[in-house]
């Protein structure tokens, strides 16, 4: 029995392919769970119809993310710190700080997605990545200045 698949399904194929399974594997198991149809007619214009659709939608989020990135990587913040003696910091600055400075600058992204390996712990200047899609990244400056 040929069937479409709506779906990506391990050992069979990705969404839209037209496979050949058992007929009882597709009756019990694919159609029901919305996993695939039937190929007939109607279906594969339905199924085209779909793949279109969705590779449409990723090209305009992929833009999308790619402009944001372009945006955070033109971006500089400041973030003022107390310092004590030989100009050290009280406390360190976190993806927390920088996530309020990016959100004051209009942005909104998740703080989760700014990658920094351990806080900062000294005045200067410092590039953070910060995660805007699965392969697209922007690089934030950020100065480190004393109040």
């Amino acid at each position: 029995m040929n069937i479409i698949l709506l779906q990506d399904v391990e050992s069979l194929g990705q969404a839209g392919d037209i496979v050949k399974v058992k007929p009882g594997f597709a009756r019990n198991k694919l159609i029901p769970g919305g996993l695939a149809l039937r190929a007939s007619k109607r279906n594969l214009a339905l199924a085209d119809e779909r793949k279109r659709v969705f590779q449409n939608k990723t090209a305009r989020e992929t833009a999308a993310n790619k402009s944001l990135a372009e945006k955070l990587s033109k971006t500089e913040i400041t973030i003022e710190v107390k310092v004590g003696e030989e100009e050290k910091m009280f406390g360190s600055v976190t993806t927390q700080d920088i996530h309020q400075a990016l959100v004051e600058k209009g942005f909104t992204i998740d703080r989760h997605t700014i990658e920094l390996e351990e806080p900062i712990k000294a005045l200067g200047i410092y590039h953070v990545t910060v995660g805007v899609a699965a392969d697209i990244n922007g690089d934030v400056k950020v100065y480190v200045i004393k109040a």
